[in-house]
């Protein structure tokens, strides 16, 4: 792709975008950066042909989250017609998670804990196949709407960087 430099953003759709923001400026840490408030084209096709939604589907209003470093976060919260409002589990067709980085895993999982979070199976697990690596770990959890995210830690690199030139990301990698 000429000129493709990188992921800028990962867009979400959330039941209550102030729950959201919350959660992910409180909980995670995340800062936001600013709004664009409400969107619609009440007699138009614009949010058809653009955003391939029902033509009466309303952006009540987004935020856009700085997330350490990494890619930044759009948070959205629509009202549509036909609006689906179960949140795809992993295996529905468009099931999705985002995964941060994290240092120190026991830290951020105790966090998590504290703030009432409810993190998935037994917490921490060792990371397998080519994401392995000497304290590779990664733990699931839930937003309190029900959006699966993950942590991921390789303070000593994954196994799959052991014979490549071309490595995944992480924040400390050039």
């Amino acid at each position: 792709m000429p000129g493709l430099a990188g992921i800028e953003h990962i867009a979400v759709t959330v039941p209550d975008l102030e729950e959201a923001v919350d959660f992910f400026t409180d909980v995670l840490g995340c800062e936001r950066l600013y709004d664009m408030g409400r969107f619609a084209d009440p007699d138009g096709t614009w949010m058809a042909d653009n955003l391939d939604v029902h033509p009466r589907a309303e952006i009540d209003n987004f935020a856009v989250l700085r997330c350490a470093n990494a890619a930044n976060l759009e948070l959205f919260q629509y009202r549509a017609p036909d609006q689906i409002t179960r949140w795809p589990r992993m295996s529905d067709h468009g099931g999705t998670h985002i995964a941060f980085y994290v240092e120190d895993m026991d830290a951020a999982l105790a966090h998590l804990v504290a703030h009432g979070v409810r993190v998935l199976g037994e917490g921490k697990k060792d990371a397998i196949g080519p994401e392995k690596g000497e304290d590779a770990t990664f733990a699931h959890f839930l937003t309190p709407w029900g959006q699966l995210l993950e942590f991921v830690s390789y303070p000593y690199g994954r196994a799959h960087a052991d014979d490549r030139t071309r490595r995944a990301w992480r924040p400390d990698a050039s």
